[in-house]
């Protein structure tokens, strides 16, 4: 059985052919009709994780599973990435046994509709060029409400156009907007995390430098904000990595498309890294393992090593020889710095053939672990059995 769609791998050299074939990539995983596939026949059994832990489907059948959000009353609000099939769902567990019990298509034809926010009743959805918002959604998932439109004023550039959405512990929404482009110096708004209050007013850039950022957290004793961020592409199979960044306060230059990595110069516009603060990476992860999806562990259920640890996913490349990623990764940190960097559940990938991507990690009030895969088209949870030491 065939899950999803498989990418194309490309040439690597920094041409114009080159350049063209990473635009292709990107089209044909947006617009590549995907194959429907339930949880049923995936071999689980693959799936390599410390001891002690075990995996298993929570939600299966949500076609492109990306970004997921939790409201208080434990919906599983679900956001995707199709080209003019862009639907947003929500997902119950009726009678808390984590297992769910429905899925239900909120909202079909969104222009990749891969952010989700849940904040005071009110579910909050980003497509490329606007925020919008489906008041009271709660009152009656089954028919929901006209949404209402936050802010329609960001770019309409598809290209790094898709969303992750959070809301801050200032009660800001914060809205990334990636660079339009492999590589390129656009300037504002473009390669930003800006925040924006709830009701769309006093949008103002926090971050600049950043390619494209498709996870983020807040560290819970800090507040510094930590997200991932995917490195550029067409230098070659081994650079630049991909990174996992801390701000630490607004203004902060991450420096793209200057510097990459740590030490990665870009060979187009690296000569004017001189001219800017640049705040390097916390974390190198990797050349193109694509992190997305980030959260701060704040549960009980893991082991105390892993316990306000930060967790994500990694998409996996798409224009590497030898892939990497597809899989879940673990950061530990020790006095507020990364002290290990390793990976926590692998097995999607089998060899050069993926069978899932995981794509965005959420965690439950149990202290068990969703997990996102918009190629296998399903949910996971990841629980511990062990003694808990």
């Amino acid at each position: 059985m065939k899950y999803g769609i498989r990418t194309p791998l490309f040439d690597t050299t920094p041409s114009k052919w080159s350049l063209w074939a990473g635009i292709l990539a990107c089209w044909l995983l947006l617009g590549q009709p995907l194959t429907e596939v339930g949880g049923k026949g995936l071999p689980l059994e693959k799936i390599k994780l410390p001891e002690g832990f075990q995996i298993e489907i929570f939600a299966d059948n949500v076609l492109n599973a990306r970004s997921l959000a939790r409201s208080p009353s434990g919906v599983l609000y679900v956001g995707t990435r199709r080209i003019g099939k862009g639907q947003v769902y929500a997902v119950v567990d009726k009678d808390n046994d984590y297992k769910a019990d429905e899925v239900i298509v909120l909202a079909k034809g969104l222009h990749l509709p891969n952010g989700v926010a849940f904040r005071d009743g009110d579910l909050y959805v980003a497509e490329v060029s606007r925020i919008i918002k489906f008041p009271s959604i709660e009152k009656d998932l089954h028919s929901p409400p006209t949404f209402e439109i936050v802010n329609d004023t960001f770019p309409n550039k598809e290209h790094h156009g898709w969303k992750f959405i959070r809301f801050g512990p200032d009660e800001r929404l914060y809205v990334p907007v990636g660079a339009p482009c492999n590589i390129c110096n656009e300037g504002d708004p473009f390669a930003t995390i800006m925040s924006m209050k709830a009701d769309g007013t006093d949008l103002q850039v926090f971050a600049r430098g950043v390619r494209n950022t498709v996870g983020f957290d807040w560290q819970p004793d800090t507040g510094d904000l930590w997200f991932t961020e995917n490195g550029r592409d067409h230098l070659g199979n081994d650079r630049p990595s991909d990174e996992l960044n801390r701000a630490t306060k607004p203004g902060q230059h991450f420096g793209y498309p200057y510097r990459h990595a740590r030490n990665v110069f870009d060979p187009e516009f690296g000569d004017m890294a001189v001219n800017f603060d640049i705040t390097l990476p916390e974390q190198e992860l990797g050349p193109h393992v694509a992190a997305l999806g980030l959260r701060f562990n704040n549960g009980k259920m893991f082991p105390k090593q892993y316990q306000g640890q930060i967790f994500f996913a990694e998409h996996g490349s798409w224009n590497r020889d030898e892939k990497i990623g597809y899989r879940v990764s673990v950061v530990t940190l020790k006095n507020g710095r990364v002290a290990n960097y390793e990976t926590f559940a692998e097995g999607w990938l089998q060899g050069d053939k993926a069978w899932g991507r995981p794509v965005d990690v959420e965690f439950l009030p149990d202290g068990s672990m969703l997990v996102s895969d918009d190629f296998a088209n399903v949910i996971y949870r990841i629980t511990y059995k062990g003694d808990g030491s």
